[in-house]
């Protein structure tokens, strides 16, 4: 089945605990999609696929290599990339996504739709929000 099918299906549905309750199964997405570089490390592994960590911090701007390991192994502890170690000498080591990494590549690739829409919009607010306050 689909993801897609999955949310038409479940679109009315609680998914899990109250509506808004700290097990809603829609909570535990946004926050595994919250934090600035998950999303940034998955988008990478959808376009270019298996990569070591060498080539993701050559190939995303801005990341140290400490938060760059801690977000690998956030994301290996909620399933959605998998680590393999070869056993060679130097010891190798890459990132491949799962099915669900793979499964959310849709979602992140439509927040950067809207963003590509409607981040000037955003931007423009935050500078007048900005200068309100000064």
């Amino acid at each position: 089945m689909r993801t897609e099918d999955v949310i038409e299906d479940r679109a009315d549905d609680d998914l899990g605990g109250g509506l808004f309750a700290a097990d809603c199964r829609a909570r535990l997405a946004f926050e595994v999609i919250a934090n600035r570089w998950d999303s940034v490390v998955v988008y990478v592994l959808g376009e270019r696929g298996p990569m070591r960590p060498r080539a993701m911090l050559d190939r995303i701007g801005g990341l140290s290599p400490k938060v760059l390991n801690e977000t690998l192994r956030r994301l290996e502890y909620n399933g959605l990339v998998e680590r393999r170690r070869y056993a060679e000498a130097p010891p190798r080591v890459d990132y491949t996504l799962t099915e669900a990494g793979t499964a959310l590549l849709g979602p992140i690739r439509a927040l950067g739709a809207w963003a590509a829409v409607h981040g000037d919009a955003v931007l423009a607010a935050q500078e007048r929000r900005g200068e309100e306050t000064d």
